[in-house]
């Protein structure tokens, strides 16, 4: 059947459901604060993925765990035997987590089902709804860990062998809460869609609905070291100083123009000083900071390392100190499959809702999968841009709207059978 005139294409799901099972969920590591502390593999976890099986099982899906503990809930097709169209997200939060980061993912997910169930639907295509392991990677790295093994980004071995502060693998970990599944080759997946809320503020300020994620922000980080040398503060004059903070402090604004001069997606961050000796009166000799550089393609983010270490060179040359730069990680920019965002795009717009095109700063599942298999996002905004943090909040509104664009999206992905 055409999905241009197919009935299903008059679907929508149910807001109110979508937005009970999110406040269902929320309160499996609750906080006084509202927000949610629930961490990878941890008891809590177990629980959130049990109360997630339970509905999924109970909205007619199979389910399936890999041996790094992913959930897949499957929705059988009328041709069982295609690549599913898969959707989902994590449910693992930060110490100090929303009830959305993560979460909204999987709930949309089950919220497709739910709806096509309802609606007595049958998709040519089967549809399955992910529930990725230690997406957060607040207890174990790295980050992304379940979609990283699925394709192939670091093997089984290498993550199950992680431990945390308390010296716990994540083998016994998975082992603990009974979600250890089985090993194997990941299957086939035709497309995968991932809802999320924005985690910044861009939506909210151009007061739009939908983001059309075009790409994933690629990443270098750099450990440097700024080596001066320490002094009396008062005897030693300004002219004869080998001030390490001072040169950091010029580093710091070098980082941030180094963003600015590439707008509009790229990004400069440094986060984190530790000054020697940290004593008040004594002129520092050595800082250890970190620079976050980021932007869209590879060509823009090479030319940001070849000006960050450019400026380096020339800070250390003007001081009469020594700067040492070691890039620690690398996250290559990852496009999105163009006819998938064209299906976002195009089902937001005839849905009515205002939509723009984005770029995700952040990290996610997506990211990954995209590697192995097409793939886009569909975000939606969160208040004033904040994630993270236990006052994460979205407007209801705003969420249905996000999972309609979802459902028809994954719809002309899967096809519907009469």
């Amino acid at each position: 059947m055409d999905m241009q005139t197919s009935p299903a294409t008059a679907l929508r799901i149910d807001g109110a459901r979508l937005w009970q099972s999110l406040m269902d969920l929320a309160r499996i590591g609750g906080t006084p604060k509202g927000g949610v502390c629930r961490i990878a593999l941890t008891d809590l976890d177990r629980q959130g993925r049990d109360l997630f099986v339970q509905w999924a099982r109970e909205a007619g899906c199979s389910i399936r765990i890999d041996a790094i503990g992913n959930i897949f809930a499957r929705r059988a097709g009328a041709d069982d035997s295609l690549a599913p169209v898969m959707t989902g997200s994590h449910i693992d939060t930060q110490p100090t987590g929303g009830k959305f980061d993560g979460n909204y993912g999987v709930m949309a997910g089950l919220e497709v089902v739910r709806t096509l169930n309802a609606a007595g639907v049958r998709t040519r295509a089967p549809i399955e709804v992910a529930v990725w392991t230690n997406e957060e990677g607040s207890r174990f790295v790295p980050v992304m860990m379940g979609s990283g093994v699925f394709a192939g980004a670091f093997t089984l071995e290498h993550a199950l062998a992680q431990r945390d502060a308390q010296g716990v693998s994540v083998a016994e970990a998975l082992a603990a809460i009974g979600y250890a599944g089985q090993a194997g080759a990941a299957p086939a997946v035709g497309a995968y869609f991932e809802a999320h809320i924005e985690q910044g503020p861009v939506l909210e300020n151009h007061e739009r609905v939908i983001g059309v994620v075009q790409a994933a922000l690629g990443q270098r980080w750099y450990d440097v070291t700024v080596q001066g040398m320490e002094a009396h503060a008062g005897p030693t004059p300004m002219e004869l100083r080998q001030d390490a903070l001072l040169a950091a402090s010029a580093l710091v604004a070098e980082v941030n123009r180094i963003a600015l001069d590439r707008l509009p997606h790229a990004r400069g961050t440094v986060g984190s000083l530790e000054v020697h000796p940290n004593s008040r009166n004594v002129i520092p000799g050595r800082v250890k900071l970190s620079v976050d550089l980021r932007a869209p393609d590879d060509a823009q983010l090479l030319d940001m390392d070849a000006a960050l270490r450019a400026a380096c060179a020339r800070i250390a040359a003007e001081r009469g100190l020594v700067i040492d730069v070691e890039q620690v990680v690398y996250f290559p920019p990852q496009p999105f499959t163009p006819h998938l965002v064209e299906a976002v795009r195009a089902n937001a717009a005839d849905l009515g809702y205002s939509c723009m095109d984005v770029v995700s700063g952040a990290g996610h599942d997506a990211v990954y999968v995209a590697r192995v298999a097409p793939a886009a996002m569909v975000f939606v905004p969160c208040a004033d841009g904040i994630s993270h943090n236990e006052i994460e909040d979205a407007d209801p509104a705003h969420l249905e709207a996000g999972c309609n664009v979802l459902l028809r999206a994954m719809l002309a992905s899967a096809g519907v059978v009469a």
